[in-house]
Order: structure tokens, then sequence, then C-alpha cells
């Protein structure tokens, strides 16, 4: 008769805990897994207390039994508190009583718990302690309930760590980045970072300008009417390259013609006179200087016919801006109208803005990077630095530095517009970076 209800009991033992694996198992929130581990384990454990205390975010006592939101300011929640966080390291399953405790959780162990407590332990092997679960009751605990108690902890921690609210990757790196002991190593690697050596260097507009070239200038004052040559082509010696316009000059020899053909007449009259009239002689003599002046007139209109046409006195690349620019326009004698380059003596010409500026020296290297090209650089070394900023086209004052190609078999186009990069020396990393902050503080404060 012992045995079979042994055995029956053995069997309603079993059913709970399939029964209560299953509740545990459809638990959707912490909050409901905390009701069911306080309220509905009696249904296989017999308590009349039961509190459950989680660690890690959701450190403290989450759930009561019998209260349907435990007051965490409260006396009870505050004293239950106290006590869990002396069994913080309890690794196996515990019976508690008052005399396990402190003298002052001691004295008041019997306002808020029965005399006997058993304490199970909510452990995953991955994360370890996540929690204790507290049953109290007036007798003790037996051996065949602890097993069960234990198999209770096992089922309860595996929901747990099912049920862990998921930290987002910001999450934990703002936990790292704001955790004490990584600010301090981050502090002092920054610190000595700023001491690392760098190289000082300055961003600045340029341009690939020609070597020694040729200035065409016009040739007398006048009003430029055509173009032969386009903007970046190449001519050959004696090859024209623009006119100027030949309406004004045509009328003015036509004019000198004609005078000239009268002075011619004159003194061909005052010649057959002469050999009769000695008064003649010294007309002839007279006429004489008006036809010699009139040929040189004559002469000299002809000459600013033939030079209305300009050519090229060498072979290279035609540099200026637009014909359209030209085309219609006033020009004086000796006013430059184009330059003709040869596009294998090319060198760079860069202008360090005056708010930028760092010390240069002749023999500095630069680094040229074409607009057209972003992918591709060409290392130059500094030739020469102005001793005196001037405006640039953008009205602001800049040093103009002038650089050679290291590679002459590897040159640039010529008129390509770009972003160089000057290098001077090494300097610690924090300089660099409060290089400019530095200046505009000497500038407020007149250091």
């Amino acid at each position: 008769m012992n045995a079979h209800l042994k055995s029956n009991e053995n069997t309603q033992d079993l059913l709970a805990l399939i029964l209560l694996s299953r509740r545990v198992r459809e638990a959707a929130s912490l909050e409901e897994l905390g009701f069911i581990a306080v309220n509905e384990t009696c249904e296989l454990l017999r308590y009349r207390q039961a509190a459950l205390w989680l660690t890690n975010d959701l450190r403290g006592v989450v759930s009561v039994s019998g209260i349907a939101q435990p007051d965490s300011s409260g006396p009870y929640l505050q004293w239950l508190t106290r006590v869990f966080k002396t069994q913080s390291n309890l690794t196996e399953l515990k019976q508690l009583s008052a005399h396990d405790l402190s003298p002052i959780l001691n004295d008041e162990w019997m306002h808020w718990l029965p005399r006997h407590a058993l304490l199970v332990p909510l452990i995953n092997k991955n994360i370890g302690l996540l929690g204790v679960l507290l049953l109290a009751r007036e007798n003790e605990w037996q051996e065949d309930e602890m097993v069960l108690a234990l198999e209770v902890g096992r089922i309860y921690a595996h929901a747990l760590f099912a049920l862990r609210p998921h930290q987002t990757l910001s999450v934990k790196l703002s936990k790292f980045v704001y955790s004490r002991k990584w600010m301090l190593r981050a502090a002092l690697i920054i610190f000595a970072a700023m001491w690392i050596p760098v190289r000082l260097s300055t961003l600045m507009q340029a341009e690939v300008t020609p070597i020694d070239p040729f200035v065409v200038r016009a040739p007398l004052e006048g009003v430029v009417d055509r173009f032969q040559v386009r903007p970046n082509e190449t001519v050959s010696e004696g090859a024209p390259l623009f006119n100027l316009d030949t309406t004004a000059l045509q009328s003015r020899n036509a004019t000198a013609r004609e005078e000239y053909e009268t002075a011619s007449e004159e003194y061909r009259q005052s010649a057959q006179l002469a050999v009769t009239d000695d008064k003649a002689k010294l007309d002839m003599a007279l006429h004489k200087g008006v036809l010699d002046q009139k040929q040189v007139d004559l002469a000299y209109t002809a000459n600013q016919l033939e030079r209305v046409q300009v050519k090229a006195a060498r072979s290279g690349v035609a540099v200026f801006s637009d014909v359209h620019d030209w085309i219609g326009r006033a020009v004086t004698t000796g006013e430059k109208v184009l330059m003709l380059a040869d596009p294998n003596k090319v060198e760079l010409t860069a202008r360090m803005a005056v708010g930028d500026q760092i010390i240069v020296e002749p023999g500095a290297e630069i680094i040229f990077h074409p607009q057209a090209a972003p992918f591709t650089s060409f290392a130059a070394i500094v030739d020469s630095v102005a001793y005196r900023a001037e405006p640039n086209e953008e009205n602001v004052l800049a040093y103009r530095i002038r650089a050679h190609f290291g590679q002459v078999d590897s040159l640039p186009r010529l008129g390509l517009m770009g972003t160089a990069r000057v290098y001077a020396g090494r300097v610690p990393l924090i300089y660099l970076i409060l290089r400019r902050p530095l200046a505009v503080i000497r500038q407020w404060l007149g250091w």
C-alpha cells in the first residue's frame, strides 16, 4: 500500500514538472516568467512565500509571490535585496535560515519570512548566475524536494537565458567605451599618439605652367580681326597665328601712295624747268625733299600692312584663353596676346594661401593631384618661394611657389589644374592638430 502511494506521488510530481515546464516554455516575457516562478512553482513544491532575484541588467527583486507589481521602494523588497546580495556568488542549492545572515538581517527575518528558506540558483553554463529563486516555509526541506527544486532551477535558468534582453551593437559599444578602465587606457593611448612625429604639410591650388615660353605681342596698334590657331594647338615655326584689321591701314596706305605720286609728278616738272631756269633748280630741291618724305610714308604704311599677319617665331603650343575673347578687341603695340610653349618643358606653379602658410624651403617635396585625373599624382621639387604674398584670382593673398617635376619621362599636360600638397619636415601630431587654432588665438590675443 505504501509503495503504491509512493508511486502515485512520484507520478504526480512528474506530471506537475512537465506541466510547469510547458508553462515556462510558453512564457512570452520576463514578467510572465517571474510570475510563474513565484506563484505556480507551488504546484510542484509546497511553500508559503517566494521571491525571484535577477542579476546583470535586470538586477534586483523582480517578482514576489502574492503581489502583482512589487514596489522596489517598500521595506520588504529592500530587505530581500540585501539578503540576495549576500548570496550573489551562489553556485549550488542552499538552505538558508536567519542564523546564516548578519545580525541586522537576522533580527528582521521573522518579520518577513518563515523559518526555513531554500535558495535555488538559476545558472547558465555560458553566462553564469542569472538569478536566485527563494522558496520559504515553516518546515524543513526534504532531500527529494531539493532534487525537484534543482531541476526547476535548471528549467527557469534556460528560460531566463532565452528571454534575456538582447543588447544591440551600439549599446554594447557604448558600455565598452564609457567603462572607466577603457577610458583611462584610451586617454593614455591618445596622449602617447599626440607625440608621434608626422610630416607637416598644407594643401594649395596648383597649375602646370610652361618654362621660358615665347610671348607673342601685338606688332602695332589695331583691332584683332581673326585667329588662325586655337588654344592648345601645336604650331610650327612661321605658321600664321592671328591677323589685325587692315581697313584703316589700307586707307592710310592708299593716301600715302596718292601723295607719293603727286610729289613725284611735281618733282618731275620742276626737274624739266630747271634745265632753263635757275630759280626752278631751287624748287626742284624742295620737291625732291617732299618726294623722299612721301616715299618713306608709303614704305611705312606698306610695312605695317605686312605686319598685320602675326606668324610664329618658333614652334610650340599656343597658350591663350579663348579665340572669341580676342576677336574684335583693340590692342596696343606690344600688348601680350598669347604664348608659344614647349610641351616638354613644364613646371608646377602653386599658390600657398597666407592662412595656410608653413615654412617651405627650396628642395621640399610637392605632390600634385590633377583634377582631371584624381587617381594620378606627380612628384615635384620646390625651386623657389616668393618672398611676398600677392593676390590670386580669388583675391586671396598667397605665396607663389615654383617647382620642377622629378620624372621627366612622365610629365603632366600643360595647363592642368589641381591641388598640391607641400611637405615641410616633421612635427608632433599635436602641433599639426593645434597649428591653425593656435594661429587664430595668437591673432586674438596679440602674442
